[in-house]
């Protein structure tokens, strides 16, 4: 009877992993096809070389500004 009970218990724990992973899988691919379709919906719109060099000039005064800044706290 107790092997019975066992093998029982194996059959749930196979049908409950079995359910989990064919959610997984449904999410996966739904997650999936969802980003294709609004890849294609609402591209991503292409950067002008122009924006980049300017970005860069930012960043450069931003490092410095930060830079400034801690070197002003660790003075004092």
């Amino acid at each position: 009877m107790e092997t019975n009970l066992i093998i029982e218990g194996f059959k749930f724990m196979g049908l409950g992993m079995g359910t989990v992973f064919l959610f997984l899988i449904v999410m996966i691919a739904s997650m999936t096809i969802m980003s294709s379709v609004i890849n294609k919906l609402f591209p991503e719109p292409h950067q002008n070389p122009d924006d980049t060099v300017a970005k860069k000039q930012d960043n450069k005064k931003v490092i410095a500004a930060i830079t400034a800044a801690i070197s002003h706290h660790r003075q004092g």
